[in-house]
């Protein structure tokens, strides 16, 4: 055999003296168990020496899979969602799928964009973290084509709308960690309290309103002092700017207390007390959501609620790989618990 030419399944079958699919099946993980112990060992050992590599392009196109998984996020600069990637990263090691990452700046038409390449590129799953309210029925018909998993954001509107949909969801309890927040703030004698509510385009930002107007609703005796702005871009510039416009109330409407819907929003908040020549906690306490990297580093470091990033990530990929055995799970949305981490932003209310 010339050295320049690269060995081929034939080559292995012939010095095995094997048929050609036998020297096939000996050399794959699948079919493996349909030759015997001893012809496998022969033609395993005869690819070797021969520096025989099996094709997993054509491997994959006989199962009817590439051993690829889509992974479509909305922000890669969001240190929430590297923590949610290595989560999926973390679970496809232990099994035989390489996720391709792709992001959509939060835009709906890019979101259509990546995901049509992901199928161009025959990906065998998407888990999908960007979606947004609207995207709803693009999911749906979506759904249809290959296994989906909503990771992070879901479709909580279906069920208060009457629309029986069975998306496989894995979502933080984001209800309950606004919830904890506001009981937070009202544990500490706050009775004027605001809210710097992220888009409702974003089923995550709708939940922890909700939480918000829950946990007040219990408490009569204190008031939701917020503008009920919402905020288009969840970042520092848009919390300084809502935070101006809490500030501008009449001092007693002025809040005392500021539950924002992520950590960027609550940084642009504190900047906004200072600002106005206000001291953060002791004239305005401020909870953030998410505990993203260094807020607790901050002056002063941020009270927030902890969203667990890295399991979402694990068990929306695990959810995603049994899916591709034939296995469903049993409980169509998964909901993770997040976790109040109390810091100096907060204090005690002192008229």
């Amino acid at each position: 055999m010339a050295e320049s030419r690269v060995p081929n399944l034939k080559d292995v079958a012939r010095e095995a003296g094997v048929h050609v699919a036998t020297a096939s099946r000996a050399l794959s993980d699948d079919q493996s168990h349909l030759v015997s112990d001893a012809t496998k060992a022969r033609v395993v050992a005869i690819a070797e020496g021969l520096g025989y590599r099996t094709n997993a392009v054509a491997q994959s196109l006989r199962r009817g899979r590439t051993g690829t998984i889509g992974v479509v996020v909305a922000d890669l600069a969001n240190s929430f969602v590297v923590s949610l990637l290595r989560g999926i990263e973390h679970e496809a090691r232990t099994g035989t799928y390489t996720p391709l990452v792709a992001e959509t700046h939060d835009d709906p038409a890019i979101l259509r964009s990546v995901v049509t390449r992901l199928l161009r590129n025959q990906v065998d799953c998407i888990i999908l973290s960007a979606a947004q309210v609207d995207d709803e029925d693009f999911v749906a018909d979506l759904e249809r084509r290959v296994p989906v998993v909503l990771a992070v954001r879901g479709f909580s509107s279906s069920a208060q709308s009457g629309i029986e949909r069975r998306h496989l969801e894995v979502l933080p309890d984001d209800f309950v960690g606004a919830r904890v927040a506001v009981d937070h703030l009202l544990s500490l004698g706050h009775r004027r309290i605001a809210q710097i509510p992220g888009t409702f385009q974003i089923s995550s930002f709708v939940e922890r309103a909700r939480g918000f107007e829950e946990a007040l609703r219990e408490h009569p005796e204190a008031a939701d002092v917020s503008t009920g702005a919402h905020a288009p871009d969840s970042n520092v510039e848009e919390g300084r700017r809502q935070a101006e416009m809490l500030l501008r109330q009449p001092p007693d409407r002025r809040p005392t207390a500021i539950f924002a819907h992520n950590d960027l929003m609550a940084i642009g908040a504190i900047d906004a007390i200072r600002a106005a020549r206000l001291r953060c906690p002791e004239d305005i306490s401020v909870v953030g959501y998410n505990d993203a990297p260094l807020v607790d580093h901050l002056n002063p470091p941020l009270t927030t609620v902890r969203m667990p990033g890295f399991e979402l990530g694990r068990r929306s990929a695990r959810i995603a790989f049994d899916l591709l055995e034939g296995v469903r799970p049993t409980e169509v949305r998964q909901t993770l618990d997040p976790e109040f981490i109390e810091r100096g932003s907060t204090t005690a209310y002192s008229p």
